[in-house]
C-alpha cells in the first residue's frame, strides 16, 4: 500500500527545503516515489534541479474548455488521465506532478471529480507518494487526495510559528480530512533557539519530530539557485532529515 506523506507549514519556514531533502532519502532508499508539489508558488522542481512545462492546472483547463465540445460517448476521464500521463516528469528515482492552478473563472467541481478518481488511481503505482502542500489544507478539503498517512508540519523556532502548527491541527479536525499522524519539524534551528522549542512543542503538545539545524549550504545554494537534492551527505540538514526518516520508518 501506498505512504501517503503531505507536508505543510507557513511561508518561509523552509517547507520545501525539508520535502526535497525527504525525497533524497527516499529515492536513495530504492523506493517508488511519487513527488507533487501542490504549492501555488511551485518551488519544488527548483529545489529538486528539473523543469516543468506544464502543470494539472493546465490540464484542468484544457478540460474545462473542452467539456462542451467533446462528442457525448467520449470517456473523458480518460483523456483527462492520458494528459496527465503527458505531463508527469520522470526523473532519476522519483516522478514529478506540479498542480499548479487553472487561470480560468468558473467552477472546476466537475474536472476535480475526475481528477480525484484518477490520482487515487494513480498512487497505487508507487511505494510513497510525497505532496509539497501550500499552507492550507484546500487539496484535502476537496478530497482531491485519498487518506494521508503522515501530515509534517514544518515551523520556524518561533511560538508564532509553533502556534501555526498548532492552529494547522486544530483544522484537521475540522476538516474532518483522514490524516492518521501529525508530526512537526523545526526548521533552520539553532543554539539558542532549541531549548524553547522543546519546551513550546510540549506545551501545546505537539509532537516534534526531529529539529533541523540552521544549514549554512542551504542558504548558499538557494542564493545560487542550485538544487537541494545534490547537498552531500554531510549536510547538517541532511543528516537530521536522515534521523527524521528513520523515526518514520521511510
Amino acid at each position: 500500500m501506498t505512504r501517503i506523506i503531505a507536508v505543510t507549514g507557513k511561508g518561509g519556514t523552509g517547507k520545501t527545503a525539508i520535502t526535497t531533502l525527504l525525497i533524497r532519502h527516499l529515492t536513495r532508499g530504492n523506493k517508488v516515489v511519487l513527488a507533487v508539489d501542490a504549492d501555488p508558488d511551485t518551488n519544488l522542481p527548483e529545489t529538486l534541479g528539473c523543469e516543468v512545462q506544464r502543470t494539472i492546472g493546465d490540464v484542468k483547463e484544457f478540460m474545462h474548455e473542452e467539456r462542451d465540445n467533446l462528442p457525448p460517448d467520449v470517456n473523458k476521464q480518460s483523456i483527462l488521465e492520458s494528459k496527465l500521463y503527458e505531463i508527469l516528469e520522470e526523473m532519476p528515482g522519483y516522478d514529478l506532478l506540479v498542480m499548479g492552478r487553472p487561470e480560468g473563472s468558473g467552477c472546476y467541481c466537475y474536472v476535480n471529480n475526475l481528477l480525484r478518481g484518477i490520482m487515487n488511481k494513480l498512487v497505487g503505482n508507487y511505494d510513497v507518494l510525497i505532496i509539497d502542500t501550500e499552507a492550507g489544507l484546500e487539496h484535502f478539503s476537496r478530497k482531491i487526495f485519498k487518506q494521508v498517512d503522515d501530515l509534517i508540519v514544518v515551523t520556524d523556532g518561533s511560538r508564532r510559528g509553533l502556534g501555526t502548527a498548532e492552529r494547522i491541527r486544530e483544522l484537521v479536525g475540522e476538516l474532518e480530512t483522514d490524516v492518521n499522524h501529525i508530526y512537526v519539524i523545526a526548521n533552520k534551528v539553532t543554539d539558542s533557539t532549541r531549548g524553547t522549542i522543546i519546551k513550546t512543542a510540549a506545551e501545546l503538545k505537539l509532537e516534534l519530530i526531529g529539529m533541523v539545524p540552521m544549514d549554512e549550504m542551504i542558504v548558499q545554494r538557494d542564493l545560487a539557485g542550485q538544487p537541494l537534492m545534490e547537498l552531500p551527505d554531510d549536510s547538517p540538514a541532511v543528516k537530521e532529515v536522515e534521523n527524521i526518516s528513520r523515526k518514520l520508518n521511510l
